[in-house]
């Protein structure tokens, strides 16, 4: 009998994730068949999320992908047995619960964005600005550290959230003021937009032109487009960029293995995974 992966994915807005797709690519060539159900909870005014999991365990699946905005409900759902990051520092958010047990939480952002770095280079990625301190950053900055930046700044709208992601990060990083960001983005080899700006209906970009003329990498956690206001200019600038959906290849490679513990051919699979690039 066919081996069945039996998961989904809980969060707000998610009937256009390309997930459930990359997943079947890589289960069809393991010879897996994939269940996946998605629990979109926006306007669901009843929607609990630890009951929900503790029903998805007694229904049997193997289990289910977190996104915005119930990524630390799952890491505190996991309690102990939370993700870490460098030096065993436990991770605030999760995106993937393992109904293992105990319970397992994971975060794929994080280990993806460590394997879309190395796809890259085997070289450290230097003095890193950092626009944003949200879910995706406190995933993103602990892989930075992991990978043994030099420095990351970092800022947000909203300060305390800033200083509080570098206080967890250690002394390689540091909060900034807003008005800071041109000076740090001007003393920096990579920069990072881990805000919303860019996306699809709101447009926009943290970084403005001139600040980009001194970096020699950037990396826009934006998805859809794939090529934001902020990549666009970083190109024109000749720098390399890493796109949203190179971190979501990269996430779905990490999950897949994650969810079956079988290993994959990573360059085979992210040239399948080309054709869910979203169209600009």
């Amino acid at each position: 009998m066919q081996q069945r992966l039996t998961m989904g994915l809980i969060g707000e807005n998610i009937s256009r994730t390309r997930l459930p797709a990359a997943l079947e690519i890589m289960c069809a060539q393991h010879g897996l068949f994939l269940s996946f159900t998605p629990i979109d909870s926006k306007g669901d005014d009843t929607f609990e999320f630890d009951a929900t999991v503790a029903q998805l365990i007694a229904d049997g699946w193997d289990g289910v992908t977190v996104t915005h905005p119930f990524k630390l409900d799952a890491a505190k759902t996991a309690g102990n047995h939370a993700p870490q990051g460098t030096g065993g520092t436990r991770l605030a958010a999760s995106n993937l619960l393992k109904f293992s047990d105990p319970l397992m939480a994971y975060n794929t952002d994080y280990s993806g964005f460590i394997h879309m770095w190395r796809r890259l280079s085997d070289k450290a990625p230097g003095r890193v600005s950092m626009a944003g301190a949200g879910g995706v950053a406190n995933a993103i900055g602990p892989a930075l550290i992991q990978l043994g930046a030099e420095s990351l700044t970092i800022w947000d709208v909203d300060n305390t959230r800033a200083d509080e992601l570098a206080r967890s990060l250690g002394p390689t990083a540091q909060a900034i003021d807003i008005e800071e960001a041109e000076a740090a983005c001007l003393s920096s080899n990579g920069l990072i937009n881990a805000t919303s700006l860019g996306m699809a209906g709101y447009g926009g970009t943290a970084f403005e032109p001139h600040w980009l003329s001194q970096a020699s990498w950037a990396f826009d956690a934006v998805y859809t487009p794939s090529m934001t206001p902020f990549l666009t200019a970083a190109q024109n600038a000749g720098l390399t960029c890493l796109s949203g959906f190179s971190l979501f290849q990269s996430m779905a490679i990490e999950t897949f293995t994650t969810y079956t513990n079988v290993p994959v051919d990573g360059d085979d699979i992210i040239s399948k995974l080309e054709v869910l690039r979203p169209d600009d």
